[in-house]
Protein backbone atom coordinates (compact mmCIF):
# COMPACT_ATOMS: atom_id res chain seq x y z
CA UNK A 1 0.00 0.00 0.00
CA UNK A 2 1.40 3.32 -0.96
CA UNK A 3 0.62 6.79 0.92
CA UNK A 4 -2.80 4.80 1.65
CA UNK A 5 -3.33 4.25 -1.67
CA UNK A 6 -4.79 0.01 -2.68
CA UNK A 7 -5.64 0.74 -5.46
CA UNK A 8 -4.76 3.09 -8.86
CA UNK A 9 -7.22 4.68 -11.28
CA UNK A 10 -7.03 6.64 -14.90
CA UNK A 11 -9.37 8.62 -16.85
CA UNK A 12 -9.44 9.66 -20.24
CA UNK A 13 -11.62 12.31 -20.44
CA UNK A 14 -13.06 14.36 -23.83
CA UNK A 15 -14.44 17.82 -23.93
CA UNK A 16 -16.47 16.89 -27.14
CA UNK A 17 -20.04 18.37 -27.46
CA UNK A 18 -22.83 15.40 -27.12
CA UNK A 19 -23.91 13.48 -23.80
CA UNK A 20 -22.25 10.04 -24.49
CA UNK A 21 -18.25 10.15 -25.53
CA UNK A 22 -16.75 7.49 -27.32
CA UNK A 23 -13.16 9.50 -26.00
CA UNK A 24 -14.00 8.81 -21.99
CA UNK A 25 -12.44 5.28 -20.57
CA UNK A 26 -11.58 4.68 -17.14
CA UNK A 27 -9.09 1.70 -15.88
CA UNK A 28 -8.28 0.61 -12.73
CA UNK A 29 -5.71 -1.77 -10.59
CA UNK A 30 -5.46 -3.06 -7.45
CA UNK A 31 -2.14 -2.60 -5.52
CA UNK A 32 0.65 -5.36 -6.29
CA UNK A 33 1.38 -6.33 -10.60
CA UNK A 34 -2.12 -7.34 -11.50
CA UNK A 35 -3.15 -6.07 -14.60
CA UNK A 36 -5.12 -3.25 -14.69
CA UNK A 37 -8.75 -3.71 -16.28
CA UNK A 38 -11.53 -1.26 -17.71
CA UNK A 39 -14.57 -0.33 -16.18
CA UNK A 40 -17.45 -0.45 -17.75
CA UNK A 41 -19.79 2.63 -17.72
CA UNK A 42 -23.64 2.08 -16.99
CA UNK A 43 -24.69 2.27 -20.86
CA UNK A 44 -22.55 1.78 -23.95
CA UNK A 45 -20.64 4.74 -23.57
CA UNK A 46 -19.35 6.91 -21.04
CA UNK A 47 -20.71 10.56 -20.11
CA UNK A 48 -19.67 13.02 -17.99
CA UNK A 49 -22.48 12.91 -15.40
CA UNK A 50 -21.69 9.02 -14.93
CA UNK A 51 -18.40 9.76 -14.61
CA UNK A 52 -19.33 11.93 -11.34
CA UNK A 53 -21.68 9.16 -10.41
CA UNK A 54 -18.39 6.88 -10.64
CA UNK A 55 -16.22 9.82 -8.66
CA UNK A 56 -18.70 10.03 -5.74
CA UNK A 57 -18.62 6.22 -5.08
CA UNK A 58 -15.37 6.28 -5.09
CA UNK A 59 -14.82 8.88 -2.71
CA UNK A 60 -14.18 6.17 0.65
CA UNK A 61 -11.79 4.01 -1.03
CA UNK A 62 -8.11 4.45 -0.88
CA UNK A 63 -7.94 4.97 -4.46
CA UNK A 64 -5.47 7.19 -5.91
CA UNK A 65 -7.28 8.67 -9.51
CA UNK A 66 -5.55 10.21 -12.33
CA UNK A 67 -7.50 12.87 -14.63
CA UNK A 68 -6.61 13.64 -17.99
CA UNK A 69 -7.32 17.22 -18.18
CA UNK A 70 -6.03 20.26 -17.14
CA UNK A 71 -8.00 21.30 -13.71
CA UNK A 72 -6.72 24.80 -13.83
CA UNK A 73 -5.65 27.77 -16.48
CA UNK A 74 -2.81 29.84 -16.68
CA UNK A 75 -2.45 32.57 -13.82
CA UNK A 76 1.39 33.06 -12.88
CA UNK A 77 1.87 34.96 -15.82
CA UNK A 78 -0.34 37.68 -15.74
CA UNK A 79 -1.56 37.46 -12.38
CA UNK A 80 -4.74 36.12 -13.35
CA UNK A 81 -6.99 33.22 -15.07
CA UNK A 82 -8.33 36.21 -17.29
CA UNK A 83 -6.19 39.61 -17.40
CA UNK A 84 -8.78 42.40 -17.92
CA UNK A 85 -11.57 40.95 -16.40
CA UNK A 86 -13.91 42.06 -13.72
CA UNK A 87 -14.71 39.34 -11.57
CA UNK A 88 -11.84 37.01 -12.99
CA UNK A 89 -11.44 34.60 -9.86
CA UNK A 90 -8.01 34.33 -7.65
CA UNK A 91 -7.90 30.52 -6.97
CA UNK A 92 -8.44 27.19 -8.76
CA UNK A 93 -11.57 26.09 -7.20
CA UNK A 94 -12.99 29.86 -7.50
CA UNK A 95 -12.15 29.06 -10.78
CA UNK A 96 -14.36 26.41 -11.13
CA UNK A 97 -17.12 28.05 -9.74
CA UNK A 98 -16.71 30.55 -12.26
CA UNK A 99 -17.04 28.44 -15.05
CA UNK A 100 -19.89 26.88 -13.96
CA UNK A 101 -21.76 30.09 -12.79
CA UNK A 102 -21.21 31.11 -16.36
CA UNK A 103 -22.43 27.68 -18.15
CA UNK A 104 -25.19 26.73 -15.82
CA UNK A 105 -27.99 25.17 -17.99
CA UNK A 106 -25.98 23.58 -20.84
CA UNK A 107 -26.26 20.06 -20.91
CA UNK A 108 -23.61 17.88 -20.07
CA UNK A 109 -21.68 19.38 -18.85
CA UNK A 110 -20.81 21.52 -21.87
CA UNK A 111 -19.04 25.00 -21.94
CA UNK A 112 -20.22 26.69 -25.43
CA UNK A 113 -21.51 29.90 -23.74
CA UNK A 114 -18.47 29.99 -21.26
CA UNK A 115 -16.36 30.21 -24.10
CA UNK A 116 -18.43 32.43 -26.71
CA UNK A 117 -18.22 35.12 -23.51
CA UNK A 118 -14.44 34.73 -22.91
CA UNK A 119 -13.77 34.87 -26.77
CA UNK A 120 -10.69 37.21 -26.57
CA UNK A 121 -9.00 34.64 -24.47
CA UNK A 122 -9.23 31.94 -26.48
CA UNK A 123 -8.86 30.44 -30.06
CA UNK A 124 -11.78 29.24 -31.77
CA UNK A 125 -12.00 28.01 -35.11
CA UNK A 126 -10.79 30.19 -37.57
CA UNK A 127 -10.83 33.15 -34.79
CA UNK A 128 -8.09 33.90 -32.58
CA UNK A 129 -9.06 36.42 -29.93
CA UNK A 130 -6.41 39.26 -29.37
CA UNK A 131 -5.51 38.17 -25.86
CA UNK A 132 -4.79 34.72 -27.09
CA UNK A 133 -2.84 36.02 -30.51
CA UNK A 134 -0.51 37.87 -27.94
CA UNK A 135 0.90 34.86 -26.40
CA UNK A 136 1.75 33.50 -29.46
CA UNK A 137 1.19 29.82 -29.18
CA UNK A 138 -1.35 30.71 -26.41
CA UNK A 139 -0.67 31.32 -22.54
CA UNK A 140 0.60 28.16 -20.63
CA UNK A 141 1.00 26.96 -16.87
CA UNK A 142 4.04 26.41 -15.59
CA UNK A 143 3.78 22.86 -14.98
CA UNK A 144 3.16 22.57 -18.54
CA UNK A 145 6.76 24.34 -19.29
CA UNK A 146 8.38 22.19 -16.63
CA UNK A 147 6.72 18.82 -18.44
CA UNK A 148 8.98 19.69 -21.90
CA UNK A 149 11.61 18.47 -21.08
CA UNK A 150 10.24 14.88 -20.50
CA UNK A 151 9.59 14.81 -23.66
CA UNK A 152 5.81 15.66 -23.90
CA UNK A 153 4.19 18.50 -26.02
CA UNK A 154 1.50 20.02 -23.46
CA UNK A 155 -0.76 22.68 -25.45
CA UNK A 156 -2.71 25.52 -24.11
CA UNK A 157 -5.71 25.60 -22.60
CA UNK A 158 -6.69 28.36 -24.34
CA UNK A 159 -6.58 26.42 -27.39
CA UNK A 160 -9.28 24.68 -29.11
CA UNK A 161 -8.03 24.55 -32.57
CA UNK A 162 -6.99 21.11 -33.67
CA UNK A 163 -7.03 17.03 -32.49
CA UNK A 164 -4.59 18.22 -29.67
CA UNK A 165 -6.57 20.62 -27.97
CA UNK A 166 -7.21 20.22 -24.39
CA UNK A 167 -9.58 23.26 -23.95
CA UNK A 168 -12.79 22.08 -23.90
CA UNK A 169 -11.61 18.89 -21.75
CA UNK A 170 -10.45 21.15 -19.02
CA UNK A 171 -13.46 23.31 -19.00
CA UNK A 172 -16.09 20.65 -18.94
CA UNK A 173 -13.59 18.89 -16.18
CA UNK A 174 -13.96 22.33 -14.39
CA UNK A 175 -17.24 21.86 -14.04
CA UNK A 176 -17.65 18.17 -13.06
CA UNK A 177 -14.90 18.97 -10.64
CA UNK A 178 -17.33 21.40 -9.24
CA UNK A 179 -20.44 19.33 -9.13
CA UNK A 180 -18.15 16.96 -7.32
CA UNK A 181 -18.04 19.56 -4.40
CA UNK A 182 -15.09 18.64 -2.75
CA UNK A 183 -16.21 15.04 -1.73
CA UNK A 184 -12.78 14.28 -3.21
CA UNK A 185 -9.66 16.08 -2.21
CA UNK A 186 -7.30 17.08 -5.30
CA UNK A 187 -3.44 17.22 -4.99
CA UNK A 188 -2.01 19.83 -5.24
CA UNK A 189 -5.34 21.91 -4.46
CA UNK A 190 -5.50 19.75 -1.10
CA UNK A 191 -2.77 17.75 1.18
CA UNK A 192 -2.78 14.38 0.66
CA UNK A 193 -5.34 12.58 2.86
CA UNK A 194 -5.48 9.98 5.37
CA UNK A 195 -7.94 7.95 4.29
CA UNK A 196 -9.66 7.53 1.12
CA UNK A 197 -9.17 8.89 -2.54
CA UNK A 198 -7.31 11.59 -3.82
CA UNK A 199 -7.72 13.00 -7.45
CA UNK A 200 -4.82 14.39 -9.29
CA UNK A 201 -4.00 15.77 -12.84
CA UNK A 202 -1.95 12.74 -15.52
CA UNK A 203 -0.33 13.14 -18.74
CA UNK A 204 -1.04 9.85 -20.49
CA UNK A 205 1.96 10.60 -22.61
CA UNK A 206 4.23 10.67 -19.61
CA UNK A 207 2.83 7.02 -18.46
CA UNK A 208 4.24 6.25 -22.06
CA UNK A 209 7.15 7.56 -21.93
CA UNK A 210 7.89 6.14 -18.58
CA UNK A 211 7.50 2.71 -20.26
CA UNK A 212 9.77 3.32 -22.83
CA UNK A 213 7.59 4.60 -25.89
CA UNK A 214 9.48 7.18 -28.05
CA UNK A 215 7.94 8.88 -31.15
CA UNK A 216 4.25 8.72 -30.77
CA UNK A 217 3.14 7.88 -27.10
CA UNK A 218 -0.56 6.12 -29.06
CA UNK A 219 -0.65 2.59 -28.09
CA UNK A 220 -3.05 1.30 -30.48
CA UNK A 221 -2.70 -2.35 -30.22
CA UNK A 222 -3.07 -5.09 -27.04
CA UNK A 223 0.22 -6.04 -28.45
CA UNK A 224 1.78 -2.56 -28.19
CA UNK A 225 -0.06 -2.08 -25.03
CA UNK A 226 1.28 -4.95 -23.18
CA UNK A 227 4.97 -4.26 -23.84
CA UNK A 228 4.32 -1.38 -22.47
CA UNK A 229 2.82 -2.58 -19.12
CA UNK A 230 5.44 -4.92 -18.41
CA UNK A 231 8.02 -2.35 -19.11
CA UNK A 232 10.24 -2.03 -16.01
CA UNK A 233 8.99 1.08 -15.17
CA UNK A 234 5.45 -0.45 -14.87
CA UNK A 235 6.09 -3.46 -13.58
CA UNK A 236 2.64 -5.23 -14.65
CA UNK A 237 0.99 -8.36 -15.72
CA UNK A 238 -0.22 -8.29 -19.25
CA UNK A 239 -4.13 -7.37 -20.22
CA UNK A 240 -5.78 -10.31 -22.07
CA UNK A 241 -6.79 -10.54 -25.58
CA UNK A 242 -4.79 -9.61 -29.00
CA UNK A 243 -5.68 -7.53 -31.90
CA UNK A 244 -6.50 -3.97 -32.16
CA UNK A 245 -7.77 -1.07 -28.77
CA UNK A 246 -8.72 2.36 -29.18
CA UNK A 247 -6.07 4.56 -27.61
CA UNK A 248 -8.81 6.14 -24.64
CA UNK A 249 -8.47 2.63 -23.07
CA UNK A 250 -4.93 2.07 -23.83
CA UNK A 251 -4.22 5.38 -22.27
CA UNK A 252 -6.54 4.50 -19.64
CA UNK A 253 -5.15 1.38 -18.43
CA UNK A 254 -1.84 2.24 -18.88
CA UNK A 255 -1.58 5.47 -17.39
CA UNK A 256 -3.27 3.47 -14.35
CA UNK A 257 -0.49 0.93 -14.26
CA UNK A 258 2.07 3.77 -14.05
CA UNK A 259 -0.05 5.61 -11.17
CA UNK A 260 0.89 2.32 -9.11
CA UNK A 261 4.50 2.56 -9.30
CA UNK A 262 4.69 6.72 -9.21
CA UNK A 263 2.93 6.94 -6.68
CA UNK A 264 6.15 5.11 -4.75
CA UNK A 265 8.45 8.18 -5.58
CA UNK A 266 8.12 10.85 -3.08
CA UNK A 267 10.14 13.24 -5.21
CA UNK A 268 6.42 14.19 -7.69
CA UNK A 269 4.69 14.40 -4.29
CA UNK A 270 7.20 17.67 -3.71
CA UNK A 271 7.65 18.97 -7.22
CA UNK A 272 10.07 22.21 -8.32
CA UNK A 273 8.64 25.07 -8.46
CA UNK A 274 4.89 24.15 -7.49
CA UNK A 275 4.60 26.13 -4.37
CA UNK A 276 3.74 29.52 -6.18
CA UNK A 277 1.30 27.90 -8.28
CA UNK A 278 -0.61 25.33 -6.03
CA UNK A 279 -3.50 26.58 -5.20
CA UNK A 280 -4.05 28.75 -8.61
CA UNK A 281 -2.73 26.62 -11.44
CA UNK A 282 -1.99 23.69 -9.50
CA UNK A 283 0.40 20.96 -10.97
CA UNK A 284 0.71 17.55 -12.61
CA UNK A 285 1.28 14.58 -10.74
CA UNK A 286 5.06 13.08 -12.52
CA UNK A 287 6.11 16.29 -13.46
CA UNK A 288 9.29 16.83 -11.09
Amino acid sequence: MTLGFDAFACIDWSGAVGERQSGIAIAECASGSTAPELVMPPHARWSRADVLDWLIAQAPRGMLIGLDLSPSLPFADEGAFFPGDAGSPTDARALWAYVEARSAGEPHHAVSRFVADHAPHFRIGRATGALFRRAGNGRMRATEIAARPLGVRPYSCFNLVGASQVGRSSLTGMRVLHALAGRIPFWPFERVPAAGALLVEVYTSIAARRAGKTGGTKLRTIEALNAALVAPAIASDPVAGTGPIDDHRSDALLTAAWLRRAADDPALWSPRGMSAVRLTEGWTFGVP
